[in-house]
C-alpha cells in the first residue's frame, strides 16, 4: 500500500469519525429535548369559538399538556362541547373554576404549584395569544437553547393584530380574519406587553403579575438576555422573529363581548373605558364602531366622537 492510499484511507476514517461524533451529539441533544416536559396553563371564559384553534396551535408546537381552567358562568357554555376529543386523549385537563371572579393570579399560582415538579417549563398565555417562533416548528428545541440555560423565566412580547375594520364575527380562523399587525408608527406600538414561560422545579414561586410572572425570578427576553424590565414589555427582545401573536380585540362585536363578560384580574367599571382606549389606540375610529360600542355597553364615547369629527374636518 503506497502513501497516497494511506492518506486517502486516513481521510475517510477521519471524516467517518467526525460524522459519528456529530451523529452521537445529535442523538444526545434529541434525547435531551425529548426529555423536556412543557405544559401550558390558561384561564378561559366564553371561548368556545376560539378554543380549538388555540389548542391545535400549541399541540402543533409540541406542548405536552394544557391545563384549562374553566371560568365560565355556572350555567354557561362547556368546553367539552368543542374539544372533547382532546380532553379524552389527555392532552387537555379541565379544572373547574366556574363562577369565580378575579381569578387570573390564583390560577397561575395554582397551576405552577401543582405541576412545577413534573414539567421543565410552564407557559402562561391566554386564549387569544399564539406563540410565534420564526425558525422553530417545535417549542422544545427553542427552550433548550444554551442561551436560556441560566434563565428562570422567558418573556416574549405580544404583537397585537388589528380588527381589520371588521364589525362582526365570522366563523373563520383568527389568522385568516385578522392578518394585519398594529404598525410601529402608531402610538399603540408602545402598548406592547409580554407574557411568561417559567422554568419548573423552582420552589417558592409566587406569581404576582400576569405579565411578569414572579418578579423575583431571573428573567430573560427572547434573545436570552437579562434586562431590567420596565412596565410590561421587554426592550431588547427580538419582536421580528420571536413573539406572541395577540388577537386583542378581534372584530368590534367580539371586542364588546370581551369587555362585557367581566375581567379576570380586577372588578372595576372604569376598566371598560381603559379597554376602549386600548382598542382605539390599535384600530381605526369609525362611526359604525362607535355606534355599536355605545349601543351595547351604554357608555358615552364623547372623546372619540370628537376625535372622529376633527378627522373629518
Amino acid at each position: 500500500m503506497n502513501n497516497e492510499e494511506n492518506i486517502i484511507r486516513k481521510n475517510i476514517f477521519h471524516k467517518l469519525k467526525i460524522f459519528l461524533e456529530l451523529f452521537i451529539i445529535f442523538l444526545i441533544n434529541k434525547f435531551d429535548i425529548n426529555k423536556l416536559k412543557v405544559c401550558l396553563c390558561t384561564l378561559a371564559k366564553t371561548e368556545n369559538k376560539y378554543i380549538r384553534e388555540f389548542v391545535q396551535h400549541y399541540e402543533k408546537y409540541g406542548v405536552d399538556k394544557i391545563f384549562l381552567y374553566d371560568n365560565n358562568d355556572i350555567d354557561g357554555e362547556k368546553f367539552e362541547e368543542v374539544i372533547n376529543d382532546y380532553i379524552k386523549k389527555g392532552f387537555i385537563e379541565i379544572l373547574n373554576w366556574r363562577g369565580k371572579y378575579q381569578s387570573m393570579y390564583k390560577i397561575m399560582n395554582d397551576c405552577y404549584n401543582n405541576n412545577y415538579n413534573y414539567y421543565d417549563w410552564l407557559i402562561f398565555y391566554e386564549i387569544d395569544e399564539f406563540i410565534h417562533l420564526y425558525n422553530y416548528n417545535k417549542i422544545k428545541p427553542f427552550l433548550n437553547q444554551n442561551k436560556f440555560k441560566n434563565c428562570q423565566e422567558i418573556l416574549l412580547n405580544l404583537v397585537c393584530h388589528t380588527d381589520n375594520n371588521l364589525l362582526y364575527y365570522e366563523d373563520k380562523p383568527l389568522f385568516e380574519r385578522f392578518p394585519n399587525i398594529v404598525p410601529e408608527s402608531k402610538p399603540a406600538s408602545k402598548l406592547l406587553e409580554m407574557k411568561s414561560i417559567i422554568r419548573g422545579h423552582i420552589k417558592g414561586v409566587v406569581i404576582n403579575s400576569n405579565h411578569l410572572g414572579d418578579t423575583r425570578l431571573f428573567s430573560c427576553n427572547s434573545s436570552g438576555r437579562h434586562e431590567k424590565f420596565r412596565y410590561i414589555k421587554t426592550y431588547y427582545g427580538d419582536n421580528k422573529y420571536y413573539y406572541i401573536d395577540h388577537f386583542y380585540s378581534k372584530s368590534t362585536e367580539e371586542f364588546i363581548q370581551k369587555i362585557t363578560k367581566g375581567d379576570a384580574i380586577r372588578n372595576d367599571p372604569k376598566y371598560i373605558y381603559e379597554r376602549i382606549d386600548k382598542y382605539f389606540a390599535q384600530n381605526e375610529i369609525t362611526k359604525p364602531k362607535l355606534d355599536m360600542i355605545k349601543n351595547k355597553t351604554k357608555k358615552s364615547l364623547f372623546k372619540y366622537e370628537n376625535i372622529l369629527k376633527s378627522i373629518k374636518l
